[in-house]
């Protein structure tokens, strides 16, 4: 069920400009993980994201790992996979987050991929309508539900119009993920003025080219192979020999963003020009290479 306005502007000034996607460095173990959360928040990154693949880490116990590690930070989940829990448990683990950490959790759910889904013997059918009804089993799940003191975000994993339209509708927002910067207007204007709206965007702190573009392909291989990432950019504009592979030079440059500290914070400034609220980068590479990336961004990205 859609906060109110106040909320979300709550939201909004805790959560600044520019937060943290995890990506790599979701995969340390977990005290390794505290320690670079904690490094995050020292750098003054508004807010930390990672997501759940139906493998590994499970996103709420994840979450409150990295809630409890850290004092200031928003922590979202991008997303807690529908697939993996009943909307029951949905709600109400969102809740218990919420109330244990009060305006410091965003709830982001999404309906996650076939291919994902199907490890599980779960048959992925009917995604929007799937959507709709679970998030209405979700808000008739709150009988014996913590009450946080902070109510608790519902942004939704949107990439193309109708998905997008029940973020609007049913949801306080949208989390995009592997999306280039003209997809933030079209989110915008399809979410409204009053959403929150908080695109992830990969980066890789390198300027020659051939480097930067080979460590971008590591990435957008994985991402090519899933047809929801895959339409979502047909619709933007980009052709076969685009998505050939692990994808042309024109899509990797436009998905990830390489270069120095300026082009990196150029591209997340034309996110926040096209309409987002806020921003959350993820360096690709090596844990050790993400956060020392990370290191060197901060102040340019927050500064």
């Amino acid at each position: 069920m859609p906060t109110t306005t106040d909320v979300l502007d709550a939201y909004r000034s805790r959560l600044g400009r520019v937060g943290v996607w995890l990506g790599p460095l979701a995969s340390l173990g977990v005290e390794e993980e505290r320690v670079a959360a904690r490094r995050l928040e020292e750098l003054g990154f508004g807010s930390l994201w990672a997501g759940e693949a139906m493998i590994g880490k499970e996103a709420f116990s994840h979450l409150a790992v990295l809630l409890a590690a850290t004092e200031r930070v928003v922590v979202g989940s991008g997303i807690a996979n529908i697939w993996a829990r009943h909307p029951v448990s949905m709600q109400s683990g969102a809740l218990t987050l919420g109330a244990g950490w009060p305006g410091r959790f965003v709830l982001g759910v999404g309906i996650s991929h076939a291919s994902l889904v199907g490890r599980t013997g779960q048959s992925y059918d009917h995604p929007l309508e799937r959507t709709r009804r679970y998030l209405a089993d979700m808000d008739a799940a709150t009988e014996h539900a913590p009450v946080p003191e902070v109510p608790v975000p519902r942004l939704l994993a949107a990439l193309r119009d109708r998905m997008l339209a029940l973020a609007r509708e049913e949801a306080d927002g949208a989390h995009p993920y592997f999306v280039p910067v003209s997809h933030t207007p079209l989110s915008r204007k399809a979410l409204g003025p009053g959403k929150l709206l908080v695109p992830e965007q990969a980066v890789v702190l390198e300027r020659d080219p051939a480097t930067a573009r080979r460590l971008a392909r590591e990435h957008t291989a994985r991402y090519l192979q899933l047809p929801n990432y895959v339409n979502n950019l047909r619709r933007l504009g980009y052709g076969e020999d685009d998505l050939a592979g692990a994808g042309s030079d024109r899509l990797v440059d436009d998905v990830v963003a390489w270069g120095d500290e300026e082009s990196i914070v150029a591209r997340v400034r034309a996110h926040l020009d096209g309409g987002a609220d806020h921003v959350v980068v993820q360096a690709l590479g090596e844990p050790a290479a993400a956060l020392a990336q990370l290191e060197r961004l901060a102040p340019a990205l927050i500064g």
